[in-house]
């Protein structure tokens, strides 16, 4: 995203259906990776009651902290106020805004895994998140 002034600060939405396990630990990496210069959000189209326990036991392994966290319903406005969408598995309950840059991440849902099934997907997504994080602020 080169067209953005150096003191623009990039934000990005992730979202999966129930924003209780893979955009929990996105948006985790994405803070714990970026810092304050890329804002971060999630969200989930039908939002669970609590973050998967097994998702904040593989995070915490990280030494990331996301047992405060709570599911977060999608908001058009979230869509609206962020550069990046990045959808894991919620289909077309997006919603879809013109000048928005969508990414669909396609992982293994973290729903009713015990921690062990959980690590890779966590793995893979601290893969993703550290590329995006040099796409939108590089050489920082």
């Amino acid at each position: 995203m080169t067209d953005q002034s150096p003191s623009a600060k990039p934000s990005v939405l992730f979202v999966c259906v129930h924003n209780a396990g893979r955009s929990q630990m996105a948006a985790a990496y994405l803070t714990h990776l970026a810092g304050d210069r890329i804002e971060v959000r999630s969200a989930g189209s039908a939002p669970a009651d609590q973050v998967n326990p097994a998702v904040v036991e593989a995070m915490a392994e990280e030494g990331i902290d996301i047992s405060a966290e709570t599911p977060k319903v999608l908001t058009v406005d979230a869509v609206q106020a962020s550069d990046v969408v990045i959808t894991m598995g919620c289909g077309d309950t997006c919603p879809v805004f013109p000048g928005k840059r969508y990414l669909d991440w396609t992982l293994d849902d973290p729903a009713g895994q015990g921690v062990d099934a959980v690590r890779p997907i966590r793995d893979e997504i601290r893969k993703r998140v550290e590329n995006l994080v040099s796409e939108l602020r590089p050489q920082e």
